[in-house]
């Protein structure tokens, strides 16, 4: 039977209809906020090209750890920017470095109300901007980056950090992360993979937000857009190495990838809201193009609709809220 026996509008009647029969809701414990702190700040600094994100100070990211837990949030996830960079990144190793120490003040606010969550990569400390050392010949030296993601990896994890998210996209970091923490004692420590990392146009505001030096770009080690497949192999490897969780990153134009890995994963699946997806919304609502609020709870819905557990994004407090005040 079809029309007019059936009528699918008939749950679409009411707000309350809708909300009872809907199939999916995020749920603020699913977000994670990334957040930036730069050394040697006095007051948290803007980033132009994401409003309402900023480089913290150290009280400003105690502030906002807070607020993550008053609303409900998820999870922190932490990123660094040295006031010193050279060529091997060794102030992401360094314990007192920046970002150790936001892991450990942060930590210290919030306790276990908040996974803590931090940033296993070169590219915000190498003065170069690339992920990993370099080589002679300018190309980027896997293997002898890994060494230098294991000292960071036990670093974050001595600072307290709850989850590690080695986001550089080397072959074998995962394995190498995990038997580094095994051997230095944290075993509780959790790998959070940045599986399937693509090479994308739309990461261009976190390079302000990181102050990059990066020049050229990133192509030879993450991954091409044109390939669907190949997500599940570095799924798939990442796991066999140790991963507790797995990432896709970016999140909007890789929705594909995200439902491929939430089918055949059996460890949690996140996506990350990454830099240009934020600042495209926000840019369109402050012209008065799209609704800001419908268009960010639609942007995230979207992402949990694919399958992601776990969505990183720029407005998980304020979107937070929101769900609280729908929820009341």
């Amino acid at each position: 039977m079809s029309f007019p026996q059936h009528r699918p509008r008939r749950l679409r009647s009411t707000p309350a209809m809708r909300r009872m029969v809907a199939e999916y809701r995020v749920h603020p414990s699913e977000l994670i906020l990334p957040a930036f702190i730069r050394e040697g700040l006095d007051e948290p600094v803007p980033i132009l090209s994401m409003p309402g994100v900023v480089q913290h100070t150290t009280d400003s990211l105690r502030r906002a750890a807070s607020e993550a837990v008053e609303r409900g949030v998820g999870g922190i996830m932490l990123f660094g920017i040295p006031a010193h960079r050279d060529a091997t990144g060794s102030a992401g190793i360094d314990p007192d470095g920046v970002l150790n120490r936001a892991i450990a003040d942060v930590r210290s606010e919030v306790g276990d109300a908040l996974v803590v969550m931090s940033d296993v990569c070169l590219d915000e400390f190498t003065d170069h901007g690339h992920c990993g050392v370099l080589a002679a010949d300018g190309s980027v030296d896997n293997d002898a980056t890994l060494g230098l993601y294991a000292q960071m990896a036990v670093e974050q994890a001595r600072a307290g950090a709850h989850v590690l998210g080695p986001s550089g996209m080397m072959d074998g970091q995962v394995a190498v992360i995990r038997q580094a923490l095994d051997e230095a004692g944290h075993q509780d420590t959790a790998v959070l993979a940045y599986a399937a990392k693509y090479a994308s146009a739309f990461y261009g505001p976190f390079r302000e937000a990181v102050d990059s030096q990066l020049t050229g770009d990133r192509r030879t080690y993450q991954m091409d857009a044109a390939n669907r497949r190949e997500a599940i192999l570095e799924v798939e490897l990442d796991l066999e190495e140790g991963a507790d969780m797995v990432m896709v990153k970016p999140a909007m134009s890789y929705l594909d990838i995200l439902a491929d890995v939430a089918e055949m994963s059996p460890v949690p699946v996140a996506a990350y809201q990454i830099s240009g997806e934020y600042a495209m919304i926000e840019a369109a609502a402050a012209n008065g193009w799209i609704d800001r609020r419908r268009a960010i709870e639609e942007s995230v819905l979207g992402i949990k609709r694919a399958g992601a557990q776990m969505i990183l994004t720029y407005w998980a407090s304020e979107l937070a809220l929101w769900l609280d005040e729908t929820d009341h």
